[in-house]
């Protein structure tokens, strides 16, 4: 069939990678992969990259008239928050899109409202304040340490540094000022769950696909580093391999244990309102308590990401996973 890939404009990709190295480290990895793995499915694809102009995308849909939009773009005029008003627009001319529908979007890029709704619904996740950009910083006297303070809106790890964890008033007040100078944006601190961080992947939109968990390893990171996802852990390679950061198949992990996030997955995946597919972001205590950390309803799907690198271990080849995500656009 004919599929438009939609993605931001900076990174369209080659039409061949010189190396799997070049492969590895470019920006444009999983929209290259998406696009070849979709032309080898003998698809008829159509790249499209997408910046600040709405023009662009509605002459696309009338001049190429694609049986459905492969959707692989997380900002719109360089804000985040604007993704949901693309698919918005995609639903408001009738044309099938793949991933999530715009309401999921909104709920779960907002992590103050999210964390509302699944406190609603009683399910675990940390508390939180959040310092809203442009007003006056004032610390709770009630506020318990230490805190994970991070963008309200962004994503990918956006502005998450070590100092990101703060143990009294004074270091709140300056990562969260640090922070506004850096994004112009509201901030968000929740109460830091120090333990493992596990990533739970899931597909579908009534029923439900549960992926085996995944978790990060930090294989020779000292004892006083903060076993966080930082945004130096996502992506700087040179630090990776310095601190030996992987992700792979949680260990140690029971039936039991993973019967539990399959079943606080779904209620979260449901209550949020997602489809089409999602990372969910959990942190494990000490005591074995799940709290779920994030909803990632646009997470990477490129081939030996997290998510496909899940899937496979669940039995779903690359193109398989593709396919029936298209299926569930459709």
């Amino acid at each position: 069939m004919k599929i438009l890939v939609l993605m931001h404009e900076d990174l369209l990709p080659p039409e061949r990678a010189e190396d799997e190295l070049e492969l590895a480290r470019a920006p444009w990895k999983t929209e290259f992969e998406v696009v070849q793995a979709l032309r080898q499915l003998k698809h008829e694809v159509q790249p499209l990259g997408l910046k600040d102009d709405l023009g662009v995308l509605r002459k696309a849909l009338f001049s190429e008239t694609p049986r459905i939009v492969f959707n692989l773009l997380e900002e719109f005029a360089g804000e985040a928050v604007f993704d949901q008003h693309i698919v918005s627009y995609l639903e408001l001319n009738r044309v099938k899109y793949t991933g999530c529908n715009p309401r999921g979007l909104l709920l779960a890029r907002d992590k103050a409202l999210c964390k509302k709704i699944l406190k609603y619904h009683r399910l675990p996740t940390p508390d939180f304040l959040v310092f809203r950009y442009g007003r006056a910083l004032r610390v709770p006297k009630t506020i318990k340490y230490p805190l994970f303070v991070k963008a309200l809106f962004e994503e990918a790890s956006l502005g998450i540094t070590q100092s990101s964890v703060v143990a009294n008033d004074r270091e709140l007040k300056q990562r969260v000022e640090e922070l506004f100078e850096k994004i112009q944006g509201d901030v968000i601190a929740e109460e830091y769950v120090e333990g493992r961080e596990l990533y739970l992947s899931i597909l579908g939109n009534d029923r439900l696909q549960v992926f085996p968990a995944w978790e990060l390893f930090f294989d020779k990171a000292s004892e006083r580093t903060p076993l966080i996802a930082t945004e130096k852990v996502k992506w700087d390679f040179n630090y990776r391999e310095k601190l030996g950061i992987r992700t792979g198949p949680a260990k140690p992990w029971t039936d039991s244990q993973q019967t539990q996030i399959t079943r606080l997955g779904k209620r979260v995946y449901r209550a949020l309102g997602l489809s089409g597919y999602a990372r969910l972001d959990w942190r494990l205590n000490s005591s074995g308590q799940l709290f779920l950390l994030e909803a990632n309803p646009n997470p990477d799907i490129g081939d030996n990401e997290d998510f496909a690198s899940s899937a496979q271990k669940a039995g779903l080849s690359y193109k398989q996973l593709l396919k029936k995500i298209i299926q569930l656009g459709l």
